[in-house]
């Protein structure tokens, strides 16, 4: 499977505002919509890329490489 922009978009998002909703805020999205698309993401990696928490979202290991 091909890695799509959305997931892509999101992932960044993610990392830039440190948090799924900071990240569906600034695309215009829904919540549930970046988390989908993270988890469609780490599928196709085969990895974690994020840790989530309940106040924050931080890179794993595999997520800053």
């Amino acid at each position: 499977m091909k890695t799509t922009l959305e997931e892509l978009q999101a992932f960044v998002a993610v990392v830039d505002g440190g948090s799924i909703t900071a990240a569906a805020d600034r695309l215009d999205q829904t919540v549930s919509g970046i988390s989908r698309a993270l988890a469609r993401l780490e599928k196709k990696l085969d990895t974690t890329l994020l840790r989530r928490t309940t106040r924050r979202t931080e890179l794993t290991e595999e997520g800053q490489a």
